[in-house]
């Protein structure tokens, strides 16, 4: 959630031309991280869950990708961005980890 709340904050600021763009393609992104964590962890299996931190991990991926391309672009970047997303892909492989070896 707060990697979310960082995003749009720091995307707030992008030029307007980007709003129906990278913009909207970074928030999406991000907001895909913690729903997709949740429902995961809604789910009746500890299969289904893992199934779910796999999406989340994807989704936290295309998000590093697009913001280093804002990041080439000249875009205004947080640089505590990439820090934040390296530390959700930690936590998101350190609990699938977890799942995986716990009974």
């Amino acid at each position: 959630m707060d990697l979310v709340e960082h995003v749009y904050l720091m995307t707030k600021d992008f030029p307007k031309t980007e709003v129906y763009g990278l913009t909207s393609q970074i928030r999406r992104s991000a907001i895909s991280v913690p729903s997709n964590i949740a429902e995961g962890a809604g789910r009746d299996s500890k299969k289904e869950y893992i199934r779910f931190l796999n999406i989340a991990y994807g989704s936290i991926n295309e998000l590093e990708t697009q913001i280093l391309l804002a990041k080439r672009l000249n875009y205004k970047i947080d640089e505590n961005s990439i820090d934040l997303i390296f530390e959700v892909q930690r936590l998101i492989m350190g609990l699938k980890r977890y799942l995986m070896n716990s009974n």
